[in-house]
């Protein structure tokens, strides 16, 4: 049981250094998406939850007298502003960034699938709970963005074609 508690705890870390990593890749985004106010509201709302899932995944590390990972929190943010760096360069960063909000989306779902699992073995209900809380903000936000990356598209393209006229005239 103790190597099954340090996993638990192995793997809290990870989950709280992959949240901060969130947080600074969606404000990345966000600050430059002033041409799609939807995906701009509905990445506001998911920071705020984002911050939220950080603080809750710290309250159940410190209840078990464990802390969160500095170093690893630091390599998810760095990680997180070296792409949101490289978006800048990309013509179609907005595509890019949901691209990778997507997939970041479903490794987090991943993620928190298995602290549930790992959570009930060990008899952490309340981490169970948490991490099922945080679970649901996930699939919702991936369900926002399966449901509207077509016109985010449709968007992109539209003014894409509107700046490529714009500069043959």
């Amino acid at each position: 049981m103790p190597e099954s508690r340090e996993w638990l705890i192995q793997w809290l870390r990870d989950a709280h250094a992959m949240e901060e990593q969130a947080e600074t890749m969606l404000s990345g985004q966000l600050s430059r998406l002033d041409s799609y106010p939807d995906l701009s509201e509905r990445i506001r709302i998911h920071l705020d939850e984002t911050k939220e899932q950080a603080r809750r995944l710290q309250v159940c590390l410190d209840g078990l007298d464990e802390g969160s990972s500095t170093l690893k929190d630091a390599g998810g943010k760095l990680a997180a502003m070296a792409q949101s760096i490289s978006g800048v360069f990309a013509g179609d960063e907005v595509m890019k960034g949901s691209l990778a909000s997507y997939t970041f989306e479903h490794m987090e779902i991943a993620s928190y699938t298995i602290l549930i699992a790992a959570a009930n073995e060990l008899g952490e209900a309340e981490i169970a709970r948490v991490c099922e809380q945080n679970l649901r903000e996930e699939e919702a936000m991936a369900e926002w963005l399966k449901n509207n990356l077509a016109q985010v598209a449709a968007t992109f393209l539209t003014r894409a074609e509107a700046d490529s006229d714009a500069a043959k005239r």
